[in-house]
């Protein structure tokens, strides 16, 4: 449990500079962009080395809080499609959700979590999913009202809305090409549970 705690503290300082004091992030990144941008990539890929080892060791003696019914594998598994559709949404400019809320990766974050913590009821799945969910609240909430702020949000309201149809059908379908091979395939492979209770191999 130790080495999950150490990589989450690892992992929500590297990437909460932004969050916490954004002057100083851009004074380093005007410096030396490439010293920047290496450290933050060496942190983070150290920061989820150190959360897949200990997610994977405190599975082996867990700490069970609750007992989730099995069929919430299922609404999780739902949920997931949903955070995907943000997320590739994301990814996509011009899609609707990407105009409106500016930094919807947060809110993929949060509906992940918040769908993981309803099927865990492990000490650990609480410390990881839980962790996650409260920084993404928290982040996004901080970046609205920095947007509201500056004015952004109300120069794109008042802005005019091209239509997005397009790009929000390109967003769902790579989202469920997405979600079944996770839940068919990847979750099963990479975390040993199948979120339709599949034999493990």
């Amino acid at each position: 449990m130790l080495t999950l705690f150490l990589g989450l503290v690892i992992f929500f300082a590297v990437h909460s500079v932004r969050l916490v004091s954004p002057q100083w992030r851009d004074a380093m990144m005007a410096k030396s962009p490439a010293l920047w941008h290496s450290s933050v990539g060496i942190l983070s890929l150290l920061s989820l080395a150190c959360i897949a080892r200990g997610y994977g060791e405190a599975r082996l003696e867990p700490i069970w809080l609750w007992f989730p019914p099995l069929y919430m594998r299922h609404v999780t598994s739902l949920i997931m499609l949903l955070s995907l559709f943000v997320l590739f949404s994301a990814m996509i400019p011009k899609s609707t959700l990407k105009k409106k809320l500016i930094h919807p990766v947060y809110i993929a974050i949060k509906v992940w979590a918040f769908g993981h913590l309803l099927s865990n009821g492990n000490g650990a799945d609480v410390l990881l999913f839980g962790s996650f969910l409260i920084w993404s609240v928290v982040s996004f909430s901080t970046f609205r009202r920095r947007d509201k702020a500056s004015g952004l949000l109300d120069k794109i309201k008042a802005g005019e809305q091209t239509s997005a149809l397009w790009f929000n059908l390109l967003a769902l379908v790579l989202a469920m090409v997405a979600w079944f091979v996770i839940v068919m395939f990847l979750h099963n492979a990479v975390i040993g549970v199948s979120p339709f209770l599949l034999p493990s191999k």
